[in-house]
């Protein structure tokens, strides 16, 4: 870049400063095509629009682009109109088209002409010119391997600043650039608009722009990964320069003074100072878990290393951390915590966030809302104010329902306003919007049932949420999986083929089961299913279809039963009828003969061979394996489970040691509530990684390998010997409770049943007279409403897990509350 736009980069805060100044109005330049090209000087840049005459729609940008001359001359930027005369000639007063364009000259050098329907507004002006003239200090990310290659490329240089932001133009875009402006020179930007990228580096959430700062000037070893900070305050170029003078900040400061006295940079940006105290005899100990806080609160709070034998000011004796917050005159806070989470929620609860008075009046107003009956109302209460997407799906009427449903096929999605798990499954129906935009045929729609009840009595909705897909010709299917952004995908995109697939040759069958038929639809069904019958084999052809039908959207299936079957029973070493699993990920076939081939034997079967060997457990797939009544041997691991530990187990599953047990591990992080369990089984919580072995079908014994041996073969066979001879007691024994709700008084269900099986003034007596009586009732009354039938039209609040695949799990959910 030329050293004379260079020279314009100013002091940070004034920068800043002229940034959000406002106030400051100026007034757009008029000139002549000769006056303008004469004020041009060599290396200075100038952005100008030039016309002839002023229409609505020229005026319109005008006025844009008058607000942008301040924030722009204050980067060294001139802006001018420059009216078209005819006693003055310029190419660039042209033809009609011309005049719709604004250019951007360095010098008398044109860099870029932009289309004024591109510069839609004050920040899209900002954002392109800037974008322009630092396109060299910020590196385009279009997939996961270009962010790699730069990341690889800066290891022990210079760290990284990555942004994603939805389009080129935006507010997000222009605080990015304005920073690349300030920071270009110091750090390595690259910015991203592909959804994808953002998806591969582990975002759950993809409808906002996202910030991050990767620390890759401290890796050496390039084997090693670039640590990632999220900045998660909204993308604006404050937050950008407070998130970035925090990263610059040492990670951890050791003190030896009373921290009331204490100030650093993080006070200053409005952040609170963590203080992790320690003692000379544990002084290693304590440095290693103030590092550990200090990166989990990169960006959030200061963490400092308080020396509590170098103080003279006295601090309470059982006093391990001090909180101090950003507000001037707030006393520092003397506290016990036990473990890091507490540090970290503490923080994170205790984080200041600017309100409007109006938004601080509804917090007064409803401050005894913030706790519901259920995590799932909770959850949803505290994001009402967070704004949905929800014109990327069609809102169907009355009048619109049955018109689009015919001509198109839909995603439906019926819902209820009011009820606490429609609105949170709305926001996974919006995500996966999000993630089909322009790339699927089938139209995602809504329907609220509380408006339109009509439509979902005559479309058999008895509960909700619920989605149905609409194929023209077909009877609708109703979506039975988990109420979640990924599994929904997974659904709708298994569904686009129908199922089973009829192959009809040996090279085809090939071909299928390399995965190359459907090699898009791999990543969502990592197991593909070939069922092989004789051609005389009539009964068992239509069962197999009627279970590919009832997988449809699952698992791919798919059915071979040509005359040249022995063909592939011969290779693969089986009898017919067989099912041929082609697992892709192992990239391995296995056959799996029939003994049984009803349609229900069948769906069974295929089921139990989608589970893995030793598969990571999440909320998502734990109904999956809990299904099995065995017992969990968990291996808890903070992060990627360790390949040599994982290569034991797997030793020990193959050699049929763990046959009685349902092998897993869990990665602490990508489940959090992971590290919850451990805390209600340990105290203190020995270090990671941990193996458990939990009865929880029988008994609720917690067993646990002993912390400080290795994880061996030699060792864990060992410690399962002693189990098995009753020769190891129990850490803790879960107890037998039923999972209710928090507060008895919000069972609705209960009390409409209730309700209807007793007389009401009767009930409502009994229930004035005496709590414990209440409770009695209800209780026998949700055993009452567990074996009556539910009317059909009643709309009944739908289970987070509405699978019929996971029916027999929900009896073992005795336990599932410690879990």
């Amino acid at each position: 870049m030329a050293l004379s736009f260079n020279s314009y980069r100013f002091g940070l805060y004034f920068i800043i400063i002229c940034i959000l100044n406002k106030s400051t109005v100026v007034t757009l330049p008029e000139l002549s095509p000769q006056k303008y090209f004469n004020t041009l000087q060599p290396g200075k840049a100038s952005l100008a629009y030039f016309c002839q005459t002023d229409s609505p729609s020229t005026s319109i940008f005008l006025e844009e682009l008058n607000k942008a001359a301040k924030p722009l001359q204050d980067y060294g930027i001139s802006v001018a109109k420059v009216n078209c005369i005819q006693e003055e000639r310029s190419r660039y007063c042209g033809k009609e088209k011309d005049l719709m364009k604004a250019y951007l000259f360095r010098g008398n050098i044109l860099l870029r002409e932009f289309p004024t329907d591109t510069l839609f507004d004050v920040n899209a002006i900002i954002a392109h010119v800037l974008f322009s003239l630092l396109f060299n200090e910020v590196k385009y990310i279009t997939t996961l391997e270009d962010l790699q290659n730069v990341e690889n490329a800066l290891k022990g240089k210079t760290n990284i600043a990555f942004a994603y932001v939805r389009a080129i133009g935006t507010p997000e875009h222009r605080a990015v650039m304005e920073a690349v402006f300030v920071y270009g020179t110091t750090y390595q930007f690259a910015l991203t608009t592909e959804i994808a990228v953002l998806e591969s580096i582990g975002t759950e959430d993809i409808r906002y722009a996202h910030f991050y700062f990767l620390h890759c000037k401290q890796v050496l070893d390039f084997t090693q990964q670039c640590r990632r900070t999220l900045m998660e305050q909204t993308l604006t170029t404050l937050n950008i320069h407070r998130f970035i003078k925090t990263m610059e900040a040492p990670l951890l400061t050791e003190v030896a003074e009373d921290p009331q006295q204490v100030s650093t940079i993080h006070l200053q940006l409005g952040l609170p100072l963590v203080f992790i105290v320690s003692r000379q005899v544990t002084y290693e100990a304590d440095r290693m878990t103030a590092e550990w806080v200090a990166w989990r609160l990169l960006g959030k709070a200061g963490v400092l290393l308080l020396l509590r034998d170098s103080l003279e000011v006295n601090i309470p004796q059982r006093t391990n951390v001090v909180f101090k917050r950003a507000e001037e005159g707030t006393p520092v806070e003397y506290l016990e915590l036990l473990n890091i989470d507490l540090i970290i929620s503490r923080v994170e609860n205790k984080m200041y966030t600017e309100k409007t008075p109006e938004e601080e009046d509804d917090d007064i107003e409803d401050s005894d809302m913030d706790t519901q009956d259920d995590e799932v109302a909770e959850t949803v209460y505290r994001d009402r104010k967070r704004r949905l997407p929800l014109e990327l799906t069609a809102e169907l009427t009355e009048e619109t329902f049955n018109a689009t449903v015919m001509a198109s096929d839909s995603i439906v999605l019926f819902y209820a306003a009011w009820e606490a798990v429609s609105m949170a499954f709305l926001q996974s129906y919006i995500d996966v919007a999000v993630k089909l935009k322009g790339t699927s045929n089938m139209l995602l729609s809504r329907v609220n049932c509380g408006d339109w009840s009509d439509i979902c009595t005559k479309q058999n909705v008895t509960e909700f949420p619920v989605v149905k897909m609409y194929k023209r010709g077909e009877n609708p299917v109703s979506y039975a999986g988990m109420l979640g952004t990924e599994d929904l995908l997974r659904f709708l995109q298994l569904s686009k083929i129908s199922c089973p697939v009829k192959i009809t040759s040996v090279k085809e069958a090939e071909k299928y089961l390399s995965g190359k038929l459907y090699e898009d639809l791999i990543s969502y069904s990592s197991v593909s299913v070939l069922g092989l019958f004789s051609p005389t084999m009539t009964t068992e052809i239509e069962d197999f279809t009627e279970a590919g039908n009832y997988l449809k959207g699952y698992v791919i299936t798919g059915i071979f039963s040509e005359e040249d079957i022995l063909i592939l029973s011969n290779k693969y070493a089986t009898s017919i009828p067989a099912l041929l699993l082609a697992r892709h990920k192992e990239g391995r076939i296995e056959s799996i003969p029939l003994t049984s081939t009803h349609t229900q034997d069948i769906v069974q079967t295929i089921r139990d061979s989608l589970l893995e060997a030793f598969p990571e457990i999440t909320v998502e797939n734990l109904p999956t394996y809990l299904r099995l009544q065995r017992p969990l041997f968990i291996l808890f691991s903070d992060g990627t489970i360790n390949p040599k530990y994982e290569e034991v187990v797997l030793t020990l599953i193959k050699q049929k040691h763990l046959d009685l047990l349902t092998p897993c591990w869990l990665n602490v992080k990508n489940t959090p509530v992971g590290r919850g369990v451990l805390q209600s089984y340990f105290d203190p919580l020995p270090p990671l990684p941990l193996i458990v072995l939990l009865n929880l079908h029988s008994g609720g014994q917690v067993f646990a390998f002993p912390s400080d041996q290795s994880i061996t073969e030699q060792n864990l066979l060992l410690w399962l010997k002693k189990l098995e001879g009753g020769l190891e007691s129990p850490i803790k024994i879960l107890p037998d409770e039923e999972w209710k709700p928090p507060l008895p008084a919000y069972d609705f269900l209960s009390m409409m049943d209730a309700a209807s099986s007793q007389h009401p003034t009767e009930e409502a007596a009994d229930d004035m007279k005496e709590t414990d009586a209440q409770e009695d009732d209800m209780e026998q009354n949700e055993e009452r409403s567990a074996v009556r039938k539910e009317p059909i039209e009643t709309l009944r609040i739908k289970h987070w897990n509405r699978s019929n695949w996971f029916k027999e799990a929900e009896k073992s959910f005795r336990h599932e509350k410690e879990l």
